[in-house]
């Protein structure tokens, strides 16, 4: 599974074009990430990412902006983990949610509170993380073994080294440098996650 996470300043060509193109190859999701715009900027974006994604019978997943997600009626929300840990009362609002987790013990407690995936990184070199060194497969391994519920490996992916972050336990990869300049290839691996149950 594959899903692609924007960053329009990334992007080497028209950004709804790239979002267009990434839409067609059928990834898992396409997370709209884009944090450094205000709340009615980000909204607006998102509405127009969401008729792309909703032509090509993609999800889109909201990343950050809860309320943005409210206004556009999106129920798939990824948070920061210090974010998911602030917001635990809204959760129930939607059916998919991911979270992003540097350890075990953070993995653990977003399992925990009810999320679907973690994605865990960053684990190879990426230009995105200078001067950071990556934690690397075996953190990945580590985190994949002691988790029951999908993991992506996010960080530095690409075709090459996709196959090495599956074999370590993976669900699946995000990507964001190689989704926004187009040179990743994506396989139509559009496995659905599990849903979030209210209980």
């Amino acid at each position: 599974m594959v899903i692609c996470i924007t960053n329009r300043k990334l992007c080497n060509i028209d950004f709804f074009k790239r979002i267009e193109l990434l839409a067609s190859q059928k990834p898992r999701a396409i997370m709209l990430r884009e944090k450094d715009l205000p709340i009615n900027e980000y909204t607006s974006l998102a509405k127009e990412v969401k008729k792309i994604c909703d032509k090509n019978n993609v999800d889109i997943i909201i990343n950050t902006f809860i309320e943005s997600a409210k206004i556009l009626n999106i129920k798939n929300i990824h948070l920061p983990f210090p974010m998911l840990l602030e917001n635990k009362s809204c959760l129930n609002d939607f059916e998919l949610i991911g979270t992003s987790v540097h350890s075990e013990e953070e993995a653990l407690k977003a399992e925990e509170l009810g999320v679907n995936y973690i994605t865990a990184g960053h684990i190879f070199k990426t230009d995105c993380k200078k001067g950071l060194e990556p934690r690397g497969l075996k953190f990945l391994k580590q985190i994949c073994d002691n988790a029951n519920i999908p993991v992506f490996a996010i960080g530095g992916i690409n075709n090459e080294n996709t196959p090495l972050a599956i074999k370590a336990g993976a669900a699946g990869v995000c990507i964001m440098s190689s989704a926004m300049d187009g040179s990743y290839k994506i396989n139509d691996m559009s496995t659905p996650l599990t849903l979030h149950t209210n209980n």
